[in-house]
């Protein structure tokens, strides 16, 4: 491929410092991609717990996201979610 003499010549550009940065940067993401994985499977296994066990899955993620939020934000978010409901005359 005509493009690999490229390739090989544009890597050299690359100081050895630069390349072990380049390299280090790589090997934490790739970690910390491992991890993310890790605790994805954990979370799924106590949503899977949970839910075995009788609580509804999707109200704990929404206590969850909304013990995340600021008292004050969420307080606001509850007002306005009531506002707009007895605007269109919902519940």
């Amino acid at each position: 491929m005509a493009d690999d003499a490229s390739f090989e010549s544009n890597a050299d550009i690359l100081t050895s410092a630069a390349q072990g940065r380049l390299k280090s940067f790589i090997e934490r993401i790739e970690r910390l991609e491992e991890d993310k994985a890790a605790v994805s499977a954990d979370l799924k296994e106590v949503y899977s717990e949970a839910k075995g066990e009788g609580f509804d899955t999707k109200i704990l993620r929404k206590v969850v996201r909304l013990r995340k939020q600021d008292k004050v934000k969420r307080d606001e978010e509850e007002a306005l979610i009531d506002l707009y409901l007895s605007a269109i005359g919902g519940l």
